[in-house]
């Protein structure tokens, strides 16, 4: 295979150009499996990701990257939107409603198409991230090492529950329950709900939240939109007047530590056996210690 320089930062390679040189090791990174129809495109993401340390598996259509997930049992899938067979949405969606386990598994969506309306159905059904084609590979490689560390990242022993309105999250098992049932969560809806849940009644605008949970500096803001509205409509009891995660607009999302507040008591009207102050320390009617209208 033809090669030229390694390019830099702002460059990017587009399907049928090649690269050659390293990227820093990823040490002792961990599986992927990289599915795509374009043998050249294939062949450059698997190079860059082997080179950064990762063991890679390829598939060129929908129905062999199924097959390769349940053998090779990757720890992150890059996955091409526009598959032969069955796309790339399909497929993530077969990936996420497996009941073994495998809605966990992290998605790196890849796609040709520039269209935000492409990049938010992947991220619809469950991908933790997308690339564009024409990629740069040492891009791709950051991606999937940045998704790789929080799926990875170790929550401290003894780490206690996150309980809040009916919630309970279990971050060393990475396990929601919502009235004891349990949820299916993906990596992203996982870390962005236990950052709301350490941050309740802050406000949190789409920047802060891409930083401080995907650790972008910059990126499509949509991204976190969409992952709102998917965790919404895992967490809340009616996703259409969301109570847990509200919009402050203008500013971004708050979380509400106490979403049922107890509902006041209806006011009552006194109806003591006489008028003037009554026999408690209140004033106005009635014989109980309440105010004028009656208030407790």
């Amino acid at each position: 295979m033809a090669t030229s320089n390694e390019p830099g930062p702002g460059r990017h390679i587009t399907p049928g150009s090649t690269a050659s040189g390293s990227t820093a090791s990823g040490g002792g990174a961990g599986r992927v499996l990289v599915v795509d129809d374009d043998p050249t495109v294939a062949e450059i993401a698997a190079g860059y990701l082997e080179r950064a340390g990762f063991t890679v598996h390829r598939a060129a259509d929908g129905p062999s990257a199924l097959e390769a997930a349940a053998r090779h049992r990757p720890d992150l899938v890059v996955l091409d939107l526009m598959l032969p067979g069955m796309d790339g949405l399909e497929v993530c969606r077969r990936l996420r409603a497996n009941g073994s386990g495998t809605h966990t598994l992290p998605v790196v969506m890849l796609t040709a198409r520039g269209d935000e309306e492409d990049r938010i159905l992947g991220l619809e059904v469950g991908a933790d991230d997308y690339v564009t084609k024409p990629f740069s590979p040492r891009e791709l490689v950051l991606r999937v090492r940045s998704v790789l560390r929080r799926s990875s990242s170790a929550t401290p022993v003894g780490e206690p529950l996150l309980e809040i309105g009916g919630l309970c999250v279990d971050r060393a098992a990475r396990r929601v329950t919502r009235n004891g049932s349990e949820l299916a969560l993906t990596l992203r809806e996982f870390d962005l709900l236990v950052y709301f849940l350490r941050h309740p009644g802050q406000v949190c605008d789409r920047e802060r939240l891409m930083r401080e949970v995907w650790g972008w500096e910059y990126g499509d803001l949509s991204t976190v939109t969409v992952h709102v509205r998917r965790l919404r409509a895992k967490i809340e009891q009616d996703p259409a007047d969301p109570q847990l995660i509200r919009t402050v607009w203008g500013a971004g999302y708050r979380f509400e530590a106490d979403p049922c507040p107890p509902e006041p008591a209806p006011a009552t009207t006194a109806t003591g056996t006489g008028t003037g102050s009554g026999t408690g320390p209140g004033t106005g009617s009635g014989s109980g210690p309440g105010t004028a209208d009656g208030h407790a």
